[in-house]
C-alpha cells in the first residue's frame, strides 16, 4: 500500500494583471504591379467595401505606402491575409497597437 501525499495548488493572486488580447490589423502594402482599379476591386469584393471606402484604402496605399484594411482575432487576420496573397496583393499582419 502506497500513501498519497496531498497535492498542494497554488491559487491566483488578485494582483496578477492580465493584458487584454489586443486585436490583430491586417495592412497592405503599395507594389508596382496591381491597378489601382483593381486593389480597388479586391477590397470590394473581399470586404464588402462601398467603392468609396475602398478607393479610399486604395488611395492611402498608393500615397502612403500602406492601409489598414481589416482588424480583429487573430485567426481572422490568417484569413485576411491568405485571401489577399490569393488576389495578388501584398498583405502582413500585425497586433494593434
Amino acid at each position: 500500500m502506497t500513501d498519497t501525499a496531498p497535492v498542494e495548488v497554488e491559487e491566483p493572486t488578485s494582483d496578477t494583471v492580465t493584458d487584454p488580447d489586443l486585436p490583430w490589423i491586417v495592412l497592405v502594402w503599395n507594389d508596382p504591379i496591381n491597378l489601382m482599379s483593381y486593389v480597388t476591386f479586391v477590397f470590394q469584393k473581399l470586404f464588402g467595401y462601398s467603392l468609396e471606402k475602398a478607393t479610399e484604402l486604395m488611395l492611402d496605399v498608393h500615397h502612403k505606402g500602406r492601409a489598414v484594411v481589416s482588424s480583429g482575432p487573430r485567426e481572422k487576420a490568417e484569413l485576411d491575409v491568405f485571401r489577399l496573397h490569393e488576389h495578388g496583393l501584398w498583405a502582413t499582419m500585425q497586433k494593434d497597437r
